[in-house]
């Protein structure tokens, strides 16, 4: 009997079905279906990836018949009109997105997770991204962008002027005032102005530059999500008395996924139109490309080695799974993001099809994606080293080992305030050539080829959040495991115990079965018969 029950218990662990009617036929019917039908089972299931990428592909090819046509700016403007309403409805589901999915995602975590999975986040944020940095610099020194390059500057390819005059100190401090947020749609930003400080022994009137602060347009992501993320605690902490309010953003946060799920099936049609419209405007690209190619190729290339390998080596680290099986789950925000170079834009599609094709828990998705959206930023400090150093080769400086250090920090700190928006990261360069003291003249030349760049940025920034999720998810599951043997561990301990005082109990109680066990005790025939 026992070696049965042991075998049939191994059976059960090595996951062994038993042969029944009922499977034979799920089988048979399975291994009966034709090639048509599983076809037709392949494009039912991949019908939006297969649309997203034909609408990127078609694009590009009305683009080409669009451009021979010479429209005018007007007819441009409506001829990107799809493809602009597509940026507004994703930017429209941004905010109750971010909100509703880091609040929910916060009060349902307990403190002791929501720190240790905070911890990991920002630990894996900041490797990824000094890695990242480290790439760039490298590319930048092996390829020399800016070597033999002097001759190029804005005026030789009709760009015009990019300055920033905003000291690197300053643009720090409104990076630490972005977390705090005071309103949805303004961003605080440093002015100067001239403050008249007295005279000189001449009688002439002194100046001093003074900074102030100004409210520009766009939207305080940064703020935004530190405020969700601790007003989400609080509701924790609240206990019952949060708990009605818990329910509301969890219901909102659902309603939201249903309205992220209807505009996905708009993403094909209006990626079509963003793309297509992109290379109507595009001016002279050959000039560009020869001009810049290899800043072009160098940043390209960065993306490649960190995204397709670098990434993927350190989720394989930690998880021992197939790294581009869990990409290949997510072509369709990979292809919203190259079409909208935006991380924002494509946080609904994101969370979206990483729960959905990927099995990522929603507390972990909800919590991590939108924080992913924000600060890391990979794809941004590649191409931002590359473009410091290529000024730098540029204007024939040499960069010492401390300015080299200096872009490394300075890069993977600006990153994280870098906009989830299209050229988002050019203005945070200036902040990089305002650390190493080189002038930021030629930022233009960067704005001229960022709309080539930046899509291979887009899609570096969100593979490392949503591999980031993967890897958090993977890291919870294992936990939950190890809590789970240790409960069962605990319950049969309990057991045994409460077993031996059962026995001690009833030998103390019933001298009847003491007396017959010491009775019987020497002859083991007898005991047989007893029982």
């Amino acid at each position: 009997m026992t070696n049965k029950g042991t075998d049939l218990l191994h059976e059960i662990n090595g996951h062994a079905m038993p042969s029944s009617a009922s499977t034979d036929r799920i089988l048979e019917k399975s291994a009966q279906k034709s090639f048509g039908e599983r076809l037709m089972e392949f494009l039912r299931k991949n019908l939006l990836v297969i649309l997203t990428v034909s609408g990127v592909l078609v694009g590009v090819g009305l683009g080409m018949m669009v451009r021979n046509m010479n429209l005018t700016k007007a007819q441009m403007t409506y001829f990107a009109f799809p493809g602009e309403m597509l940026l507004r409805m994703l930017k429209m589901i941004i905010l109750p997105l971010v909100v509703c999915s880091l609040i929910s995602g916060a009060a349902s975590l307990d403190t002791r997770s929501l720190g240790k999975l905070g911890g990991i986040a920002v630990a894996y944020f900041l490797v990824t991204t000094l890695i990242a940095s480290g790439i760039g610099v490298a590319l930048a020194f092996i390829i020399k962008p800016g070597v033999g390059a002097g001759a190029l500057n804005t005026n030789s390819l009709g760009l015009e002027s990019v300055t920033s005059n905003k000291e690197t100190a300053d643009s720090f401090l409104d990076l630490a005032r972005y977390w705090i947020f005071l309103s949805f749609m303004l961003q605080y930003a440093t002015d100067y102005k001239m403050v008249a400080a007295g005279n000189d022994t001449n009688g002439t009137t002194l100046y001093q530059k003074v900074p102030i602060g100004t409210e520009t347009d766009g939207m305080n992501i940064l703020g935004l999500v530190l405020f969700a993320m601790v007003f989400g605690v609080a509701l924790k902490k609240l206990g019952e008395e949060g708990e009605e309010l818990i329910r509301f953003f969890n219901a909102f946060n659902e309603a939201t996924m249903v309205l992220v799920s209807w505009i996905m099936w708009y993403i094909p049609f209006g990626i079509m139109f963003l793309v297509g419209s992109k290379i109507v405007e595009m001016e002279d690209v050959v000039l560009l490309v020869t001009s810049l190619g290899k800043y072009i190729f160098a940043s390209i290339l960065g993306h490649v080695i960190h995204g397709g390998i670098v990434l993927p080596l350190i989720y394989f680290g930690f998880t021992r799974k197939n790294p581009y099986s869990f990409l290949s789950g997510l072509i369709t925000p990979f292809t919203t993001a190259f079409a909208t170079c935006s991380s924002s834009a494509t946080l609904p599609s994101m969370i979206k099809c990483v729960e959905e094709n990927n099995g990522v828990d929603k507390r972990i998705s909800r919590f991590i994606l939108p924080i992913g959206a924000t600060v890391n930023m990979d794809g941004a400090a590649i191409f931002q080293c590359i473009a410091a150093v290529f000024i730098a080769q540029l204007n024939n400086a040499e960069l010492n080992a401390g300015q080299i250090f200096t872009i490394l920090v300075t890069a993977t700190a600006s990153s994280v305030g870098a906009a989830g928006i299209p050229a988002g990261g050019i203005i945070t360069i200036a902040i990089i050539l305002e650390a190493i003291g080189l002038p930021t003249n030629d930022l233009s030349l960067m704005l001229a080829v960022d709309w080539i760049v930046d899509r291979t940025t887009t899609v570096v920034n969100v593979e490392g959040d949503a591999l980031g999720a993967g890897i958090l998810h993977h890291i919870n599951q294992q936990e939950m495991k190890k809590q789970q043997e240790q409960q069962q561990d605990g319950e049969l301990a309990e057991i045994r115990v409460e077993a031996v005082a059962n026995v001690q109990a009833e030998e103390e109680t019933s001298p009847l079965v003491m007396h017959q066990t010491k009775a019987l005790g020497s002859t083991p025939e007898a005991i047989e018969s007893v029982l």
